[in-house]
């Protein structure tokens, strides 16, 4: 039996706490604010409320992917020590990283060749992928190897799912997601955009729907649509969201006012500061265990 490394990047958007708690290391995103550069390290670098009070209020920001020198540095610390490696990367439908990490497992495979790195595509984003790393982790401490967690997770990725909503379209707008026409309507008409991210890995505009009350009601129905056994759902849930605490505690009592077998409590988290640069403010994403994604 091998030990090794269950690692993830920082775009799985967990906190510190818990990250230590589920013995997960991770390797860290960049991003630039107005010409300065900062890490995604959960809050450290810049506080989120000042990182969203900034981008809110129309701050250039652009982001960059860990690249293969920081994943060789990263990996080659446990490969010293003897561990294998299984790192799970932010989807491939929103980041080109995972084509790093096997760019570093390839540089590395033949100074260490009896060492194993295996790289997972998340096909997932945020506190998605922190809930594919979470249920992973508790595979590991009950002592699945790396292989059979590999495997594990190649099968079982696409069951978790992603819906999310924004009540504040200036990001998308800005980042041309939305248009500007499109986006001035929606203002107009208090649209509130429901998304959610496919198979494929890629977000993907599902609804339109008009008020945020309707949205928040319509993201709960979305669950019990997908979510394993309905509202007999006895997973773990988890919430993560940008500046808006009370919308995410909104949705979390109705989850739990619903779903009264989950695993504990919905957990809500930050939307870190890299995907929080495409998002911005006022974004609420929720995340279960549930039917395959197939489209």
């Amino acid at each position: 039996m091998s030990k090794y490394i269950l690692s993830c990047c920082s775009t799985a958007d967990l906190s510190e706490e818990h990250f230590k708690r589920i013995d997960v290391p991770f390797v860290s995103f960049t991003f630039e604010m107005d010409g300065k550069q900062y890490v995604d390290d959960l809050g450290k670098s810049i506080s989120f409320d000042e990182f969203y009070k900034k981008v809110g209020a129309g701050a250039n920001v652009k982001t960059s992917q860990v690249n293969e020198k920081q994943f060789e540095e990263f990996f080659e610390k446990y490969l010293k020590e003897g561990f294998d490696i299984l790192h799970v990367c932010l989807s491939s439908g929103i980041s080109g990283v995972i084509n790093s990490a096997n760019m570093a497992k390839e540089m590395l495979g033949s100074k260490y060749p009896d060492r194993k790195i295996l790289i997972i595509d998340s096909l997932a984003a945020s506190s998605g992928f922190g809930l594919l790393i979470d249920l992973m982790a508790e595979k590991k401490k009950d002592g699945m190897q790396i292989d059979e967690l590999y495997e594990w997770a190649e099968k079982n990725k696409l069951n978790i799912h992603h819906w999310f909503f924004t009540t504040d379209l200036t990001c998308l707008i800005r980042g041309g997601r939305v248009s500007k026409t499109a986006g001035f309507v929606g203002k107009m008409l208090s649209i509130c955009p429901l998304l959610n991210v496919d198979y494929r890995g890629m977000l993907q505009a599902r609804e339109k729907i008009r008020g945020k009350k309707n949205v928040i009601d319509r993201i709960v129905e979305k669950m019990k649509e997908h979510a394993e056994d309905g509202i007999d759902y006895k997973g773990k849930c988890f919430i993560s969201c940008s500046a808006c605490f009370d919308d995410a505690n909104e949705v979390a009592e109705k989850i739990e006012a619903t779903f009264k077998k989950l695993d504990g409590k919905v957990q809500i988290y930050n939307i870190g500061t890299v995907i929080g640069c495409h998002t911005g403010p006022g974004t609420v994403a929720l995340f279960f265990v549930g039917d395959e994604r197939v489209d």
